[in-house]
Order: structure tokens, then sequence, then C-alpha cells
């Protein structure tokens, strides 16, 4: 057996890491290079410290965040927001997008109003819904359905127009109903483009979130962010967003995990070059 290689059962030779095991490690060598580039760079002043921060003291802020109960309060919240925006904004933008999809006058009629409302520049929105719906975790979430919802709707819309028309007639011919049509052809042939989207969309949930914090909350972690801000605190700022970037990360693998149990009949490319 060699160093770098073992004997399967089969007498096929294996590699002795694996192709994921591989860009696992890369990419772990990828974070830590970053890590040390920033580290060595703040700490011998080639990047000023007071703008850039330092990553010991982001990494104990983070620490302490955890290791004390503060933290979770904020965390929760503003997770619970994110949660929200994101399930309510990815419902209503399937529900329209394929009501328009299927449906070419109300299509022609709204195309107008959806480009514009799509254009505007929405976190602009924010102070106005505080209006509306108060400083509580409601207007977070209308701002986070806003950002959520285009992007999903564009996707289901799109996926449901693709659907190849000699597919639909045939499923017509052999007798489909429009709500087996809706069910079985156009339904599947749009989820990959709302799991692609969703992916997208969990970004955005946190962003509608944590501005909306920011511009007007007394918790969750935009409201912490902001707070240390206003006295230059940058390891905290980074810190906030070290954290919330773990969370969005995680998020997203949740909604990698339902994505690969509904796609779990796709065929997977193999690029590992065996």
């Amino acid at each position: 057996m060699s160093s770098s290689a073992s004997t399967g059962a089969a007498g096929v030779a294996q590699p002795a890491i694996s192709y994921k095991a591989r860009i696992r490690l890369y990419q772990l060598a990828l974070l830590i290079g970053l890590f040390l580039f920033w580290g060595i760079t703040t700490h011998y002043g080639i990047l000023p410290s007071f703008f850039f921060g330092e990553p010991i003291p982001v990494l104990q802020q983070v620490f302490d965040w955890f290791s004390g109960t503060a933290i979770y309060m904020h965390l929760g919240i503003t997770l619970l927001e994110t949660l929200l925006a994101f399930v309510i904004g990815a419902v209503l933008a399937m529900i329209v997008g394929l009501w328009l999809g299927l449906n070419d006058l109300a299509s022609a009629v709204a195309d107008p109003y959806i480009k514009a409302m799509n254009a505007m520049p929405r976190v602009i929105l924010a102070p106005i819904f505080a209006v509306w719906f108060g400083l509580g975790i409601w207007s977070k979430v209308a701002l986070g359905i806003t950002l959520v919802f285009f992007i999903v709707f564009f996707n289901v819309y799109q996926g449901v127009r693709e659907v190849s028309p000699t597919l639909v007639a045939n499923a017509r011919m052999l007798g489909a109903s429009r709500k087996q049509l809706i069910r079985s052809v156009y339904l599947p042939s749009a989820t990959s483009w709302v799991f692609s989207s969703l992916h997208t969309s969990v970004g955005m949930a946190f962003v509608g979130a944590v501005v909306g914090e920011y511009l007007g909350s007394a918790r969750g972690m935009g409201y912490l962010i902001h707070q240390a801000e206003g006295v230059f605190d940058i390891n905290t700022v980074l810190a906030g967003i070290l954290v919330l970037t773990i969370f969005a990360l995680i998020l997203d693998g949740l909604v990698t995990v339902v994505e690969s149990r509904l796609h779990g009949w796709r065929p997977v490319a193999d690029h590992s070059g065996h």
C-alpha cells in the first residue's frame, strides 16, 4: 500500500483522502490563511487596527458573548425575524410567481408594476415600515420580505415559463387536469429555480433583519453592531458580522439539506476526476 492511496475490495486503487475531504481541507487552509494575513498586516501596522480590527480580539469577543447569556436574546430576535421574513417572503413569491406564470393576461397587466417595485431601493422602506409596524420585530420582517420576495418570485416565474410546451401538451393528451399539471409538471420543473433563489434569499432575509435593527431597535444583532459603531469598537462590529455570517451559512446549509432530499433523484456530477 502506498502512502497516498489504498486498495479497495474490488482491487481498484482508492484515494487516501476523498474529493470532498480535500475540498474541505483547502477551504480550511484558505480561511486560516485569510486570518493569518489579517493578523499579520494589522499587527505590524500595514493595515491600521483601528479601522480593520484584529482577529484575536474579534474571536475573544465572540467567545465572551457565547460564554455569557445576553447574546442569545439578541441572536434569537434576529434569527426569528430572519426566519419569518424568509418563510413568508418565499411562500408569497411562490404563490404569486406560479399564478402569474400560468396566467398570461395577469402577467402582462402586472409586469410594469412588478418591475417598478423590484427597481425600488427597498432598504429606504425601513423607516416607513418602522412607522407602520412599530419598532418591534414586524417592521424588520416586512423589510426582509420585500428583499426575499422578488428573488424567489422571478425564479419561480421563469421556471414555470420555461416548462417544455411539448411536455405540457403530452400531459394534456393523456388527460391530465390543470391541478395535475401544476402538481406533476410545473412545480417539479420550477423546483430547481426555487432552490437556486432560496440560497440567495437566506442572506437577503438576514440583511432585512439587521438593517431594520440597525435603523431602529433596542434588541437584535443589528442593535449590538450599531451600539459598537457608536463607540468606534471595530472589533465588536466585526465579531457581530462574523456571528451573523456563521448563522447565515448554517441556514443556507439547511436549505441545501432540504434541496438534496427533494432532488435525490437527480444524478450528481463527478468532479473528482476519477
